[in-house]
């Protein structure tokens, strides 16, 4: 596979997963979410990280860890509601106290990857 080809592959998963993301959110009444091709910047950029992640082989818990960090070194602090404008999210908060629904979102996440990983040659195998 070719460098441009794994950006590819990549930038897919990312999309696939945020999508995934974005339609359960949608299914608990959250519908803040934009599509990936309107998604801004930081977002986008967001999801390729944990992309990375996970093929280096981030579970659940160490990509919400991972966001975590990213969040807070982009000057994100808890709030009760996702405010973009003053860097505000309610998952602001160690894996173990997220809500059970929250943490799903990160096991959909590394799911979504490694599937679309998967098709795309990123992963030799699912299980892994």
């Amino acid at each position: 596979m070719t460098e441009s080809q794994r950006i590819e592959a990549m930038i897919a998963c990312a999309e696939a997963a945020h999508e995934a993301n974005r339609a359960y959110c949608e299914t608990l009444g959250n519908h803040s979410q934009v599509p990936f091709a309107d998604a801004p910047a930081w977002q986008v950029l967001s999801a390729l990280r944990g992309v990375a992640g996970v093929l280096d082989g981030n579970g659940p818990e160490r990509t919400h860890e991972s966001w975590l960090g990213e969040k807070e070194r982009g000057g994100w602090v808890y709030g009760p509601v996702k405010d973009p404008s003053k860097k505000e999210h309610p998952c602001m908060v160690p894996y173990s106290e997220l809500a059970p629904e929250q943490r799903q979102k990160d096991t959909l996440f590394v799911a979504t990857v490694k599937a679309a990983a998967w098709g795309w040659g990123l992963l030799p195998d699912l299980a892994e």
